[in-house]
């Protein structure tokens, strides 16, 4: 309980003390910011599964860099590029639904980065460790640059792409007609969500681009209606989420800070949902209870 009988030792002392507590909450912070603004999009518009398979269509691509000897950033950037235009393309052509075309995409770059990683020796497995799981306590000052260029292009892409978003959420046609030029929205928005995933991959990793990708964004939109007041309470929740999680993983040691992250990100949005459901059941009481007053009056 010194959480709350010694609050600036458990809360405040960590990051005070540490200057690699401070550049993990910094990188983390920076990785809310970019993923939470791309990602109320993703939630809102019902690409869950298209993040997913972003978030790990990058791994060919580090997985190739690892065995030439390259930088695994830029073989996540080339590998994200590629996925994105074969989603924009396979969307254009194919006759399927776009989640069957994301599918095939997701288990095809998926294989192929266990091909190329298997066929190697066992030497990088501690690499793709990294990247899965990330290594937020030892993050460098290019890691922190990388993440606050990515955190800038989306907050610049959200905002200079909102009217098309939003109209593209509801209805793609209607875009179309008030000239918004859908197909040139639908690709920045893939865009944003791979710089999003590559500026934060190797920092944070895999597991917790898409926690933060979905779960603030999920849990805001359970909570607020507009879609910058979903932005604004996603941040938050993800900040908090990167709080709690890099305390505890602090104070208990062994615990990996990334996943732990992650957790209170989803713990955050089981909450909401059950907060949410409890308000709509009481809200639903009363109101009948009001109306059985009523009706005897």
């Amino acid at each position: 309980m010194s959480w709350l009988t010694d609050p600036w030792t458990w809360w405040i002392a960590p990051f005070v003390d540490n200057a690699f507590m401070r550049d993990a909450l910094v990188a983390s912070l920076l990785a809310v910011v970019a993923t939470s603004l791309v990602g109320t999009w993703v939630v809102l518009r019902g690409l869950t599964f298209l993040g997913d398979a972003l978030a790990h269509g990058v791994l060919p691509g580090v997985a190739i860099a690892f065995v030439i000897g390259t930088s695994p950033t830029v073989g996540a950037l080339l590998a994200a590029l590629v996925m994105v235009g074969a989603l924009n393309v396979l969307r254009s052509r194919s006759p399927l639904p776009d989640d069957t075309s994301i599918g095939v995409l997701f288990v095809g770059f998926l294989a192929l980065a266990v091909v190329v990683m298997s066929s190697q020796s066992a030497s990088y497995a501690g690499d793709l460790n990294r990247f899965l799981f990330g290594s937020v306590t030892g993050v460098t000052d290019g890691d922190l640059v990388r993440q606050a260029v990515a955190a800038a292009l989306a907050l610049v892409g959200v905002i200079v792409f909102h009217r098309s978003f939003l109209v593209l959420s509801f209805d793609e046609v209607q875009a179309e007609l008030l000239g918004l030029r859908p197909r040139l929205a639908n690709g920045v928005l893939l865009a944003l969500v791979a710089i999003a995933v590559v500026a934060t991959f190797e920092t944070v990793g895999n597991l917790l681009v898409f926690a933060f990708l979905v779960a603030p964004p999920a849990t805001a939109s359970l909570l607020v209606r507009r879609v910058p007041h979903i932005m604004a309470a996603a941040v938050a929740f993800g900040a908090l989420a990167v709080v709690i999680g890099l305390l505890v993983s602090f104070h208990q040691g062994s615990v990996a800070p990334s996943a732990t992250m992650a957790l209170v990100a989803t713990a955050m949005f089981v909450l909401a949902v059950v907060a949410r459901s409890v308000i709509e059941a009481t809200g639903r009481h009363s109101a009948v209870r009001f109306g059985a007053e009523s009706h005897q009056h």
